[in-house]
């Protein structure tokens, strides 16, 4: 059977309709041009090339065979380049998910406008999904990466995962404008011990209410969580209505809501991890290069 070496070959007389011209274009020495031709019509049981001292032709037979072997070059070429892209991490598939949260912090966009500069043939589905989910469905073979507000240290399968941190993001406290420390420019949560709270329900941002409990904890006392909110939005909305106070991270300042200002917390723990989850032995070129571009972004200055 025919190979690929051989079609090259007699694309390159069929193209020149000269032995001579083809080995000079091949960089190969004419007799064994002349042997693979032969050879190659041997196989097809097929005359392709009429030839006298003078004079190549193509046959019929040759002239078809000639369209079909450019046509099968260019799908072996365009195969290639398929394989050697995949291999870069430029071309295939990657399944985020992202925190609701992580939506506003600017790492997040800044992440896929960069990856989609240096892999854009990769396609990217994206879902935005709570963190411990997002730590089920990476261990299930369901997510490939993922945007994460904490560590899975809890997790039975924790080593199976593995985290790249983008930042250690500032807390603030959400309160009603009218609030009495709202002109501070910090305050500490001791300050505050009285105070009513609102937050998400631990089942759905657990690391978020886990953190509120500890720092006021060591604050001396145990927050009183008054009300519920499912999103971000409507727990910024129970603030505005004087229904209680928020722990927040600092990125949340972009959202300018009526009725509710945000103020620093003056503890060195006030913080919330943000980074990239993914199985820790999932080696596939286009994760890798994503998690190069993770890396890149988190150097980044004025991140």
């Amino acid at each position: 059977m025919f190979d690929l070496r051989q079609l090259r070959y007699f694309v390159a007389v069929a193209e020149e309709l000269s032995f001579t011209r083809a080995a000079l274009r091949l960089h190969l020495s004419q007799p064994p041009l002349s042997q693979q031709i032969k050879s190659l019509e041997q196989d097809l049981g097929v005359r392709l090339l009429e030839r006298s001292k003078r004079h190549v032709s193509l046959t019929e037979p040759g002239r078809v065979f000639l369209e079909q072997a450019r046509q099968i070059l260019a799908k072996a070429d365009e195969a290639r380049s398929q394989v050697v892209a995949a291999a870069a991490g430029h071309s295939g598939h990657l399944r985020l998910a992202y925190t609701v949260s992580a939506s506003f912090h600017p790492a997040l966009p800044r992440v896929l406008l960069r990856y989609g500069q240096v892999a854009p043939k990769v396609g990217l589905k994206l879902n935005e999904m709570y963190t411990e989910p997002q730590f089920a469905a990476l261990l299930g073979g369901e997510l490939d990466a993922g945007f994460v507000r904490g560590e899975p240290t809890h997790l039975q399968d924790a080593r199976d995962l593995r985290l790249s941190v983008i930042d250690r993001e500032s807390l603030l406290l959400a309160m009603p404008a009218g609030h009495r420390l709202a002109g501070r420019s910090s305050v500490n949560l001791d300050e505050v011990a009285g105070d009513a709270f609102v937050s998400q329900p631990r089942a759905l941002a657990a690391t978020l209410y886990d953190r509120l409990a500890t720092l006021a904890q060591h604050a001396g006392f145990q927050p009183a969580i008054v009300q519920h909110a499912q999103q971000i939005n409507g727990l910024l909305a129970l603030v505005a209505a004087g229904l209680g106070l928020a722990l927040v991270p600092a990125s949340l300042r972009a959202v300018r809501l009526p009725g509710v200002v945000y103020v620093p917390l003056d503890d060195p723990d006030a913080f919330l991890l943000l980074a990239v989850a993914c199985r820790a032995n999932d080696t596939s070129p286009a994760l890798q290069q994503f998690l190069a571009t993770v890396t890149e972004v988190a150097a980044a200055p004025g991140l």
